[in-house]
């Protein structure tokens, strides 16, 4: 097979992030438009991504292979194959996709190959980049001077604690871009961060080198999609606010311009749930995001399909695309 490393779509939808919130989004985009590209996180170290990666000195697959699937357009058993987990023996916690991944980065010796093929065989709308290919982790200073390195220690250190993340880095510090995602980056017309977990999912990408300058020189429209709950372990007690202060700490001040966000109410019973865990709807002030010049777009985006406090892929596509069109 013939790979082509230069399928840069021109004036399209680039989407940053990782994790769940933007494998949701990307389901409900790709029916909109063509033109999609997910620049993806790969410093996930916990799970079934992380046993890979350490057995095999892989990238991290898991957030990559679900991005994919979200994007693809084969016949439903293919993706249904590959989301599948096993639950029992050796391969216990293991998804197929990931393991096809895995596979392919031995075959070919090359992750970003693995997934250009992986995408060519779902038959996918748009593309999927790894934000880097270098092995990279994170490392996130606490309020309280506590310094941990790993993505999957974060979460269990700041409940053990309870004190706020006050920084992260990357380690080794400054990766270098894909340069793919470097050049997505130029072309879009709308650039999108988020959503998902705002230190592990959405910030690491901004401290790969090349990443933020791209950004900064664009002239694409800059949106930030924000959270519809806060996220135990992460971001308790954060307003929407405290998430885009976060953001620009770690990038520079107007990073974006606009942020959407979900207005809709959440039953009495999802949020007792939620509260046995530590988390609460979004806390979002209108006029802080006046004082901060954000524009503000408030809409009803929770899904109704699933037990969870998530985005309606449509829903949020709905809004994406009237930005795209300049309509808000």
């Amino acid at each position: 097979m013939q790979f082509d490393i230069n399928r840069t779509p021109k004036h399209g939808i680039v989407a940053i992030g990782g994790g769940t919130g933007l494998s949701t989004m990307l389901r409900g985009l790709k029916k909109h438009i063509e033109d999609i590209t997910a620049i993806v996180t790969v410093s996930d170290d916990g799970g079934g991504s992380g046993v890979l990666r350490n057995d095999l000195n892989m990238l991290p697959p898991g957030d990559i292979r679900n991005c994919i699937i979200a994007l693809s357009n084969t016949e439903q058993l293919m993706s249904k194959l590959l989301s599948h987990r096993f639950h029992e023996g050796a391969l216990d916690g293991q998804s197929f996709g990931n393991l096809f991944l895995a596979a392919l980065n031995q075959v070919t010796g090359s992750f970003y190959q693995s997934v250009i093929y992986m995408s060519d065989v779902l038959a996918i709308t748009g593309r999927v980049l790894p934000v880097t290919t270098e092995n990279v982790h994170i490392e996130a200073e606490f309020e309280n001077g506590t310094v941990v390195r790993g993505e999957s220690r974060i979460n269990s250190e700041k409940k053990l604690t309870d004190s706020p993340i006050k920084h992260i880095r990357m380690i080794p510090e400054k990766p270098k871009a894909l340069s793919d995602t470097i050049n997505a980056i130029k072309d879009a017309k709308l650039i999108i961060f988020g959503p998902g977990s705002l230190y592990t999912s959405v910030i690491p990408n901004l401290l790969v080198d090349g990443i933020i300058d791209a950004i900064r020189k664009s002239s694409a429209r800059k949106v930030y999609i924000c959270n519809v709950m806060t996220q135990d372990g992460e971001t308790e007690n954060y307003t929407a606010t405290d998430h885009i202060k976060a953001l620009f700490s770690h990038s520079y001040n107007g990073l974006f311009d606009t942020c959407v966000a979900n207005n809709a109410e959440i039953s009495k019973e999802l949020l007792k749930k939620y509260a046995e865990e530590g988390a609460e709807p979004m806390p979002i002030n209108p006029k802080e995001f006046e004082d901060m010049g954000i524009k503000l777009i408030s809409r009803p985006l929770i899904s109704e399909s699933t037990p969870l406090a998530r985005h309606d892929p449509d829903k949020l596509a709905s809004v994406i695309m009237s930005i795209y069109r300049g309509e808000l």
